[in-house]
């Protein structure tokens, strides 16, 4: 083993001498496929900044069987920050069941093409747990994993059905490990002025 060792060292420096350099490193390659090319994001909320009128429905209880939901309407404005590399999404709704304000913290990563969303609302005053994920054609996907009720859960949060005037948000869990997903946040967004 102590061989081994020695000659894997031996061929590395040797490498490297040879080359002039230390070797480089692409992006992973798809198996059978063409290295990898990741598309630059940084753009892909540009479409939301400006204050868009809310419809959000809330599942009340959600994983437990419930199919009871909640209703609000109001305000959220989307702001960029750090010249677009970031976002502050600031919402503001009214329902029977109350008032709820929230913000969400959206921060692109350059090095991993991805967007975290960081969520939190002023009843609990902390961030949560970040969604991460990206854009693909037209269609964002984010996941995490939480904790509800004492279990571990998975979360998705989808941003779907984007034109100039209006885009649909859904937040779903899951218990199972992603087998299944229940859904208990949908928000839709009507566009009332731009930037």
């Amino acid at each position: 083993m102590r061989k081994l060792l020695v000659h894997t060292a031996v061929m590395m420096l040797w490498t490297v001498s040879i080359g002039g350099a230390a070797p480089t490193v692409s992006a992973p390659a798809r198996p059978n496929g063409p290295t990898l090319l990741l598309r630059d994001g940084r753009q892909d909320f540009d479409f939301e900044i400006g204050v868009w009128k809310t419809h959000l429905k809330r599942r009340a209880h959600p994983i437990t069987g419930s199919n009871t939901w909640t209703e609000y309407d109001g305000t959220t404005t989307v702001r960029k920050v750090w010249n677009g590399l970031s976002n502050l999404v600031e919402l503001e709704v009214d329902g029977a069941q109350g008032h709820i304000e929230a913000l969400s913290l959206r921060l692109y990563n350059p090095d991993s093409h991805q967007w975290s969303l960081n969520f939190a609302s002023s009843a609990g005053g902390t961030l949560g747990t970040p969604t991460i994920g990206e854009f693909n054609n037209g269609r964002g996907e984010f996941y995490d994993q939480e904790t509800l009720n004492g279990r571990a859960i998975l979360v998705r949060f989808v941003i779907s059905d984007i034109t100039p005037k209006s885009c649909h948000f859904e937040q779903a869990f899951s218990d199972d490990g992603g087998q299944t997903w229940e859904v208990n946040w949908i928000a839709t967004d009507t566009r009332l002025s731009s930037e």
